[in-house]
């Protein structure tokens, strides 16, 4: 019979699979019916020695639940072989919380074809033309896709490393002035990258000194649109740590207000304007930021082609701002609509980041008296983020809780706290990195 400390030590061992299982799988943006569909796929020519589909997608469910205490040897060669790594790196027992998220960075970097840092191979004093730049901007493209499934505190080494190498290779490459100019818009790029995993870490000062960076780098290449986005990240992180923002949000629009500016740089631009004033309570400046992103949206005329890293912005994104711009100034009437019809037509495998919005429409329902539905899309945000390393969702989802918590009479908040609880206490959290970057990666 075992002792308890013999149960509690199998117990966080099993912790420790479940929760590696549960992140590659929503790393994949796959679903539990995908997981298991991908199970049977891995076993080949043996599928048909599998059960059912049915009977596949139970088991899923009781190993993410942790309610085994180990699966067998059949199953855990499957998930290796779907995951694309070895059974040890997903079920070894000896590796710490560091060791697991540089699994899940490197192995999600190979996944995106991104396992060597793409400067790595350079050689000091090697000459490098517009093909090597180009290369190295599909790259960073490539490596932005991981935000889309991981928090910053999972994604940042993996970004840091990046830059790290590209810097090296500004620093010991010999190039014309051109290719130089566009080296340096690359290394802005990823300083920006970078900076945002801090920030969504909760890192702030980290944070501040890659956009800090990323301004200057920007600036050496002449980049108007990456100077504006650097003023915008700095605008940004002001005030979400309870600082006006304004100035710099305004700034940035000036800089890039230009018919030579991408469509999806202005829009992005001017979004960030409008939340900055929406947060300083300015609606009427607000609503003119949203105007003025919706007529850059809507331009048809492409003076320029569209950067990877404003690819994002679209019709959804700008309706998911206006609902938070308004829920924050607390136009309930308009902000709930918005975010209702835009959230309803956003993937959840967009885990953090329609976490964080529904928070946002929680606070209109609960300015609008509805509470239970509050408690509702609260307890959808909670399901979202419980796994993602990222602060920002969990922060504001404690600020909806302390909200709810004197309704607690009201039907669905005693159980969405309890659920919170639960689920927040277990989550990843964003410890601070035990590495810290110089001079131009900062």
């Amino acid at each position: 019979m075992l002792g308890k400390g013999a149960r509690n030590m199998s117990a966080d061992v099993r912790r420790v699979w479940v929760d590696r299982i549960r992140e590659e799988r929503k790393a994949r943006g796959w679903d539990k019916p995908e997981m298991a569909r991908q199970l049977a796929h891995a076993a080949g020519e043996d599928r048909s020695s599998l059960p059912s589909h049915e009977s596949l997608l139970s088991y899923v469910k009781r190993w993410e639940r942790g309610d085994v205490e180990q699966i067998s040897e059949r199953y855990r060669l499957l998930y290796a072989r779907a995951f694309g790594t070895t059974e040890e790196a997903i079920f070894g027992e000896d590796e710490d919380e560091v060791n697991r998220r540089g699994f899940v960075g490197s192995s999600l970097a190979a996944t995106f074809g991104l396992a060597v840092p793409a400067g790595a191979d350079t050689a000091s004093g090697r000459r490098i033309g517009a093909d090597t730049v180009a290369r190295l901007r599909r790259r960073t493209a490539r490596l932005r896709r991981l935000d889309d499934v991981l928090g910053g505190a999972d994604t940042y080494r993996v970004y840091l490393a990046e830059l790290k190498a590209t810097s090296a290779l500004a620093d010991e490459a010999s190039y014309t002035d051109a290719t130089g100019r566009a080296l340096m818009a690359v290394v802005a790029e990823q300083a920006q990258q970078v900076g945002w995993s801090a920030f969504d870490a909760g890192w702030h000062p980290l944070a501040h000194q890659h956009f800090k960076d990323s301004l200057a780098a920007a600036s050496d290449a002449g980049d108007t649109s990456l100077i504006a986005n650097a003023l915008a990240y700095l605008a940004y992180q002001k005030v979400s740590t309870g600082q006006p923002g304004t100035g710099e949000a305004d700034a940035s629009c000036r800089v890039a207000d230009s018919s030579a500016t991408p469509r999806t740089v202005r829009a992005l631009l001017y979004e960030r304007a409008a939340w900055a004033h929406a947060v300083a309570g300015d609606s009427a400046a607000a609503d003119e930021a949203l105007d003025r992103a919706q007529d850059a949206l809507a331009d048809g005329g492409r003076a320029a082609s569209e950067p990877d890293w404003a690819g994002w912005v679209d019709q959804t994104e700008l309706e998911i701002m206006s609902g938070r711009c308004w829920s924050a100034l607390g136009d309930h009437a308009r902000a709930v609509p918005a975010l209702t019809h835009a959230l309803g037509r956003y993937d959840d495998t967009h885990a953090r980041d329609k976490a964080l919005y529904l928070t946002w429409l929680a606070d209109a329902h609960l300015d609008a008296g509805d509470v239970e539905q509050a408690a509702a899309v609260t307890g959808r945000a909670l399901s979202l983020c419980a796994d993602v390393a990222s602060v920002r969702p969990q922060r504001r989802i404690d600020a909806a809780l302390q909200r709810l918590r004197p309704h607690r009479t009201v039907s669905g908040v005693a159980d969405v706290i309890e659920q919170a609880e639960e689920l927040l206490k277990r989550s990843p959290g964003s410890p601070s990195p035990d590495m810290r970057p110089s001079r131009r990666e900062a």
